[in-house]
């Protein structure tokens, strides 16, 4: 992919660029509340479907910034791709634009979950900022195909384009096939999608 479309800017070689930390942060402190009152948060800022007296617009962002409170695994692993995926394309995108990047992502999962909870007539709420990460993994792919990444479990290498690929396909069978209760894999997806669209958009912008 020419790498044009990210608008590359100065390199900001720091450990943890000022948009990943910002996210890091606010992920954790509201991970903390949560501990404190996870109703409330759960209630007022998860997203819920469309329909239901609990439905506010604003859940189509917040609810990305909340994680199971009893489960430390959900956060970890969603800041750790945050982190592994996302720095070199904030320092290759700019802040602002990464910034813009993500949160696309993280509403239009919202999207896409909102859709699919509608067609299964189910209520029940959906947190986590996985919609993003998988957008943020889709961008890396698209950016870096052939760098190599490593899988946690198990520790297996691979090219980053075939990395982004067993994900997408997989996140796709445990979506049709409901082999995962719990996991929002159409928001995944959603994620995955929308930042696709918004990386041929600027694509457009950046030949004209």
């Amino acid at each position: 992919m020419n790498q044009n479309v990210y608008r590359r800017r100065p390199t900001d070689n720091s450990a943890i660029p000022n948009i990943i930390f910002i996210l890091l942060v606010a992920n954790g402190l509201v991970f903390a509340l949560e501990q404190w009152n996870s109703d409330f948060l759960i209630v007022n800022f998860a997203l819920w479907p469309v329909g239901t007296p609990l439905f506010q617009p604003w859940q189509l962002l917040t609810y990305g910034f909340l994680h199971s409170p009893s489960f430390l695994w959900h956060i970890f692993m969603n800041m750790y791709g945050l982190w592994m995926f996302g720095r070199d394309l904030e320092r290759m995108m700019g802040a602002k634009r990464f910034l813009t990047y993500y949160l696309t992502c993280v509403v239009g999962a919202a999207i896409v979950q909102l859709i699919v909870a509608g067609t299964q007539g189910d209520v029940y709420p959906t947190i986590g900022a996985s919609g993003g990460v998988f957008g943020i993994l889709l961008a890396y792919g698209m950016a870096f195909p052939n760098r190599t990444v490593i899988l946690l479990i198990p520790p297996i290498p691979m090219r980053a384009k075939y990395f982004v690929l067993v994900f997408g396909l997989l996140e796709l069978y445990l979506g049709v096939s409901g082999n995962a209760p719990g996991v929002a894999n159409f928001a995944h997806l959603g994620g995955m999608l929308f930042g696709f669209l918004l990386i041929q958009y600027w694509k457009k912008t950046v030949r004209r």
